[in-house]
């Protein structure tokens, strides 16, 4: 059994982590209100988004409609973009996002490419010695578009250069505090029945859709629209990851305080038993030295 000097020394330490935790705790409880306010700020616009290229891709001809909207005859290669964290203390938040890549690209029937997005991706992807072409890192905080455009027009380059034939974004949604889910989105050559749960019909009824006339120019308009909704869907990707993020440390450090507190307890009780049978030897040993000295 150790001793009492070192289970004080073991109940000290375990204090101080719980008080880092708890503070980490507060930090990212603070963090996670302002990315839920950004992420309910822009879900709204970016699921607008979503219906408008959903319905552009479900009209009458759309192989021909715009270069971005056509399937590859023979895809060669896939391109991946992984969101994940820069920081860890989120439990497995990183962890469940690159096995989520795992099951879905491991096997897969095409070379598969990927974009990383946050540090701990990029080293866990590298680590399992996977094709890593771009790594955006150290994102700010609380991001704009413009910090985040490059990402999607980095996407829509490889795609129209025909060096992919397919784009997939895999990121956390954001579902509630509680509950942070890893999913993928198919973004080139666009599928308008991905994503159901999030799209509802762009006219809200059933049956065809109608055709639709573009002024002043379609292609002039599908050019432009496209890719800056591509980028966009990457852009809330983000923003739901990090307060996915945010919220599994949140959980993650709140669940790490409480753990230390039971510890502590349990040492604490140690300690006391430790420290109990310290002080009953010593009454021992001069019980029996008295005895001693009156038998003299």
């Amino acid at each position: 059994m150790a001793s009492a000097r070192e289970m004080r020394l073991r109940i000290k330490s375990v204090k101080n982590i719980s008080q880092v935790t708890r503070a980490l705790e507060a930090v990212s409880a603070a963090k996670v209100r302002k990315a839920v306010q950004a992420v309910t700020a822009t879900r709204s616009y970016a699921t607008k988004a979503w219906q408008v290229l959903t319905h552009v891709a479900a009209q009458p001809g759309r192989q021909s409609l715009h270069p971005l909207l056509m399937d590859r005859a023979n895809p060669k290669t896939a391109l991946v973009i992984v969101i994940t964290g820069d920081r860890g203390l989120a439990g497995a938040y990183n962890t469940n996002v690159i096995r989520y890549v795992g099951q879905r690209f491991d096997k897969y029937q095409l070379p598969v490419r990927y974009i990383a997005v946050g540090r701990k991706g990029r080293d866990l992807l590298v680590r399992r010695r996977k094709h890593v072409i771009a790594d955006f890192s150290n994102l700010p905080a609380a991001p704009s578009f413009a910090d985040v455009s490059a990402i999607g027009h980095l996407a829509v380059d490889e795609f129209m250069k025909g060096e992919v034939d397919e784009v997939f974004l895999i990121y956390t949604d954001f579902v509630n505090m509680a509950r942070q889910v890893a999913t993928m989105k198919k973004l080139l050559p666009l599928e308008f029945k991905s994503d159901a749960s999030r799209v509802v019909d762009f006219e809200n009824k059933s049956g065809p859709s109608a055709a639709y006339e573009y002024e002043p120019d379609q292609r002039e308009i599908l050019d432009e629209i496209i890719p800056r909704f591509t980028a966009l869907q990457v852009y809330q990707a983000v923003l739901e990851s990090q307060a996915s993020e945010h919220a599994a440390r949140m959980i993650a450090m709140r669940n790490a305080t409480d753990n230390a507190r039971e510890l502590v307890g349990a040492l604490q009780l140690s300690y006391n038993k430790v420290r109990q049978q310290a002080i009953t030897n010593d009454i021992l040993d001069i019980v029996g030295g008295a005895e001693a000295l009156a038998a003299k």
